[in-house]
């Protein structure tokens, strides 16, 4: 199955600069924990224990894959983890593309294929994103951490499946 593709991109579920912060911020206030807590040896291992948990988690979810966007000819693929469904939206049906900001906040929860009030969001981490919009008015937002590339590449594949048709 060696299909050619426009654009490939993988975003990782602990690779947003934000989140990876605030785990570093709670691993160290457990170091700190940690090395001030001369009386409880208990409580004192606990913060240790926790403190390398959180690192470790943060290490394992930078190599854990969210989501895959592919962009064919025709089609954007998105295939997310494990179990999620296989998202292909349809090129023909897109009426207008936009490369815009994803959210107004700072922080961002990763989503995959979250359907709320007509739109369907799609993001693991970055600023922007790209705004596709069908011709049933359905809104998909899919953040990227390229989204030149992204934008770029949806353009010129609805120009070349526009041109064949």
């Amino acid at each position: 199955m060696n299909q050619t593709y426009i654009f490939k991109e993988r975003q990782y579920l602990g690779r947003d600069k934000t989140w990876i912060s605030i785990r570093l911020i709670l691993a160290l206030f457990c170091f700190v924990a940690y090395y001030l807590n001369f009386d409880h040896l208990a409580s004192r291992q606990l913060f240790f224990i926790v403190g390398s948990s959180i690192i470790l988690v943060s290490i394992v979810m930078m190599y854990l894959l969210h989501y895959q966007t592919v962009v064919s000819a025709n089609n954007i693929i998105i295939k997310g983890l494990w179990t999620t469904s296989l998202v292909k939206i349809d090129l023909a049906s897109i009426e207008k593309v936009e490369k815009k900001p994803y959210s107004r906040f700072v922080f961002n929860n990763p989503v995959y294929n979250l359907h709320k009030n007509g739109k369907i969001r799609f993001y693991a981490g970055g600023k922007d994103a790209v705004w596709l919009t069908d011709r049933d008015g359905l809104v998909y937002i899919i953040g990227t951490m390229k989204p030149e590339g992204l934008y770029e590449s949806i353009l010129k594949a609805r120009n070349t499946s526009k041109a064949d048709a």
